[in-house]
């Protein structure tokens, strides 16, 4: 092996002959280096010490000649050469990047380029992939809600790794964009297909007899075929689609801020057919005629009536949880929420509760965090009765612990389970599904009922400011997007009393609509006809009077 120092790192060449009688290499006595093509060159460079103070160096090895190597090096001290002597930060990044170059054993990146990427602020790693990018995102998100970054993490793992990840971050264009949604929407079709298939084979399996060797043999024959199709899928929506297009264009909005990309977000500019939010609708008398008849909500979102709420209402008294769902029907707490209030949160005095913490789910674990959104940490007011009703639920409560003694859990929340523990989501939504088939009523699901609170306080004339911070909404807007409907079935209510305080003669009223029933009127500007029995057709002198 032979070496040369120069200003700023050293060029060696070395072979890999060895000495027959010892099987060790010859290293400098190799009698073949005298030859200047033979063995290969390496390069190695110091590099500024690490933040900690260790150190470290370049290396690389491989090259074919002397002037090969000394070209290689040369690039380094060029690069090494980019920042100013007084610019630590810019001296770490570069050294940062020639460590990483020798790790990888990836080319050297471009000087100008790196140049200015370095002026701009910009990473000076250009060839990061996007799920290595989308990884480091994901880990500043772990500060978020639960809830908020499992929903991040979803879109990540399903969707935009595996069709973007190998990506380059600062190449990601909108057809790369175009390109997954399309692979999104065609695996949706083969979902859809295979789903009718298993759907027709279970319900050719019903029809199929259990009597008789032939009816057994191809009962058995097609269970077997069932086991082996895919099981039902959901497909992946267009709103799904629009929230990964969100997760994907917030990620790329962060690396921007951060100059690691050119200022410019593909996921601005790729185009989805519009998403489509369920409206909620009102359980009128006509609605539930059809659900009766052929067991079809109109919507996803249901919201009952004033007097159902009330029959819900009435049904529940003295049930233990009575009071959580009076809070949810009348104040639009969310499920998590009205498991999770605490009694320090509950003010007599004022008649008042602090929205401060609510129970997740998590698969089926429980979790306590923080309400959905900052604007969810919220006081809201309380009437008279609910008041009474929590006295005497912290009675009952009182009572429940007495008997359980040792066993009973203080976790110090208002609703809880017949031991102390806390309530589980899941489970309370099972019980208010069984509490709402008792009561005869028409479906709602319990987020409903919340949509339900919205409903009364719209209905009762209360600022829709005022519904906006009882409900835990950021802005009035989404109360109006979400109400829409609810708030045109009170707008038409409206009409109705506008028309009521007109005084009317009844008669009158019925005799003008049964006549326009019979004789409609006559069209404006047009030349009334004759209207006897002959077949002349002559206009008529006058004009009749309705």
């Amino acid at each position: 092996m032979s070496s040369t120092t120069t200003s700023g790192g050293t060029t060696t060449r070395r072979c890999s002959c060895r000495n027959p009688e010892t099987g060790r290499n010859y290293g400098k006595s190799c009698p073949k280096l005298a030859n200047r093509r033979h063995g290969t060159w390496a390069i190695r460079h110091e590099l500024p010490n690490r933040p900690d103070g260790t150190r470290r160096e370049f290396r690389r090895s491989g090259f074919e000649s002397s002037a090969e190597a000394t070209k290689e090096l040369n690039k380094v001290r060029a690069l090494l050469a980019i920042p100013d002597e007084d610019d630590p930060a810019g001296q770490l990044a570069i050294s940062d990047m020639l460590e990483a170059c020798t790790k990888s054993k990836e080319p050297l990146p471009d000087y100008d380029e790196t140049r200015r990427r370095l002026a701009a602020g910009q990473a000076l790693n250009s060839k990061m992939a996007v799920a290595e990018w989308l990884d480091l995102w994901l880990g500043g998100k772990k500060r978020l809600r639960l809830s908020g970054y499992k929903r991040y993490e979803l879109d990540v793992r399903v969707h935009l790794k595996p069709h973007l990840g190998e990506v380059r971050l600062d190449k990601l264009n909108v057809p790369h964009l175009d390109r997954m949604f399309d692979a999104i929407n065609e695996a949706n079709i083969e979902v859809q297909e295979q789903n009718a298939q298993r759907r027709a084979a279970l319900e050719e399996l019903d029809t199929i007899p259990w009597k008789g060797t032939e009816n057994r043999a191809r009962r058995k024959w097609l269970k077997a075929a069932i086991d082996q199709m895919p099981p039902f899928r959901r497909v992946t929506s267009i709103n799904t689609q629009h929230h990964i297009k969100a997760t994907l264009r917030a990620a790329l909005n962060i690396a921007i801020a951060q100059r690691i990309i050119p200022n410019y977000n593909p996921a601005e500019h790729v185009e989805l057919e519009p998403g489509t939010k369920p409206k909620a609708l009102v359980w009128t008398d006509e609605r539930v005629a059809h659900w009766l008849a052929t067991g079809e909500k109109p919507s996803p979102v249901m919201v009952w009536t004033p007097e159902q709420t009330g029959r819900f209402l009435d049904h529940i008294v003295g049930h233990r949880l009575e009071v959580m769902w009076r809070l949810i029907a009348f104040r639009g707490l969310r499920r998590g929420e009205g498991c999770g209030p605490r009694w320090i949160d509950f003010s007599k005095k004022s008649r008042s509760l602090e929205i401060a913490t609510q129970l997740v789910q998590d698969g089926w674990d429980v979790l306590e965090g923080l309400p959905k959104t900052n604007s969810g940490i919220r006081s809201i007011a309380l009437d008279d009765e609910t008041v009474e009703l929590l006295d005497l639920h912290k009675a009952a409560q009182a009572e429940e612990k007495r008997k359980w003694g040792s066993a009973w859990k203080d976790t110090g929340r208002i609703f809880t389970e017949e031991d102390g523990s806390w309530l589980h989501p899941g489970k309370i939504s099972d019980l208010f599904e069984r509490l709402v088939d008792e009561a005869g009523l028409p479906p709602i699901r319990l987020h409903d009922l919340r949509h339900g609170a919205a409903t009364l306080m719209l209905a009762a004339d209360v600022d829709i400011k005022v519904v906006s911070e009882t409900l835990g909404h950021s802005d009035t807007r989404i109360t109006r997007d979400i109400y829409q409907s609810v708030l045109d079935d009170l707008a038409r209510a409206a009409a109705e009393a506008v028309v009521k305080l007109v005084p009317r003669a009844p008669s009158a009223i019925r005799s003008a609509i049964e006549q326009r029933a019979v004789q409609p009127p006559a069209i404006i500007g047009a030349s009334p006809r004759c209207t006897c029995e002959c077949t002349c057709g002559a206009a008529q002198a006058e004009v009749p009077t309705a």
